[in-house]
């Protein structure tokens, strides 16, 4: 009998209603691969797939033109023990056979880089904390520093050439007694934002998983404005703008105040009234859970395609809330690299994000 449980639930296409799921393509990159990204068509069926240098650094998109940006982990560097499941470096994009185009390195980001159609990218990266720096930040397990170090979260742009642009230190800018971490978080990364996205040309939405918080920042001052904190929020990702004016995010719903039960669920907000304008979460709600990680994206139609992203379930809601799409990513494997692999054993389906593209957004598609 199989063993692995996500196994024997059932993986690939597990149902779909051809009248309410938009169609497309859906993109993803298994994290403890060795380097693979895989476009699968609206019957999981596997129409294209990239073998790349790098496992990855968390996720993979499509760019308007076609080329695969593309977020691998170096591994040149290890601040701390869980930067081996999250820390990038290789900020790249490729063409439609796996080949190079153009690279930026930054061995300390992590998560989320977002690549510009012109070759600018917007990405997260860490500076250590030491000393009286490191004892302001407040929370989480005491003791658990890295080396005494508080790693603290710096967003950064770069342009095609590599030439900084825009700068922002969470410690310059942030008030480490407003955002301190949650009790059970480890205080070796602070406020770890998890997701980075352009809001308009002067403001930048992000998202701080371990202190609960998504904010707009002006790239102009370095202000901030709060769009929902712990008591809405609960170790979410994936903070994204959508053209209605609303944010869509993922509210993993780890340590979720007031509440004994875990469940995750997709919010839209309205940044100008903090009200919920959407919500989406499962009946019963725990059935629907992923602790760390997940991504929603608001596709033409009004769906949402949602990751449950540690355990590699990708679907598709309507607005009214009904799944008309669901696959399970079928590529389990464990870690490649020995380090990474002894520290967190076991095999694994899990994925950051998943994206959905129509047929037209892929020009090489059918040229293969």
């Amino acid at each position: 009998m199989e063993q692995n449980t996500l196994k024997r639930r059932g993986t690939g296409l597990i149902g779909m209603d051809p009248e309410l799921s938009w169609p497309g393509y859906t993109l993803y990159a298994p994290l403890a691969g060795p380097g693979i990204v895989d476009l699968v068509d609206p019957r999981g069926e596997l129409a294209h797939r990239w073998t790349l240098p790098y496992r990855p650094g968390r996720h993979a998109r499509l760019l308007t033109d076609g080329r695969l940006a593309y977020n691998g982990a170096t591994l040149a560097v290890a601040p701390f023990a869980m930067w081996r499941k999250y820390g990038g470096g290789s900020m790249a994009t490729y063409d439609p056979n796996g080949l190079l185009i153009n690279e930026f390195r930054d061995d300390y980001q992590h998560h989320d880089a977002h690549h510009h159609d012109d070759g600018r990218i917007l990405y997260t990266a860490v500076e250590p904390l030491t000393g009286a720096a490191a004892r302001r930040v407040e929370g989480g397990v005491a003791g658990t520093e890295a080396d005494g170090v508080v790693w603290a979260d710096v967003i950064r742009e770069a342009a095609a050439d590599g030439t900084p642009l825009w700068e922002w230190r969470a410690f310059e800018h942030l008030d480490p007694a407003e955002f301190g971490l949650q009790p059970h978080y480890w205080r070796e990364h602070w406020p770890l934002i998890n997701s980075v996205h352009p809001l308009d040309d002067h403001t930048v939405v992000a998202s701080l998983r371990s202190v609960s918080a998504v904010l707009t920042i002006d790239r102009r001052t370095g202000r901030y404005t709060t769009l929902a904190d712990r008591s809405v929020l609960a170790q979410q990702h994936h903070a994204t703008p959508l053209g209605n004016g609303r944010i869509l995010i993922f509210d993993n719903g780890t340590f979720r105040t007031g509440e004994s039960v875990t469940y995750s669920r997709v919010i839209e907000i309205d940044p100008r009234t903090g009200e919920l304008a959407w919500i989406y979460q499962d009946s019963p709600r725990e059935a629907f859970f992923t602790p760390f990680m997940g991504g929603a994206q608001r596709l033409p139609n009004g769906n949402t395609l949602v990751t449950e992203a540690a355990f590699g379930r990708i679907f598709e809601v309507t607005a009214g809330g009904r799944i008309c799409w669901e696959y399970v990513v079928p590529t389990f494997s464990a870690y490649p690299d020995p380090a990474t692999a002894a520290a967190f054993p076991g095999v694994s389906n899990g994925v950051f994000r998943a994206y959905r593209y129509a047929a037209q957004e892929i020009p090489w598609l059918r040229k293969l």
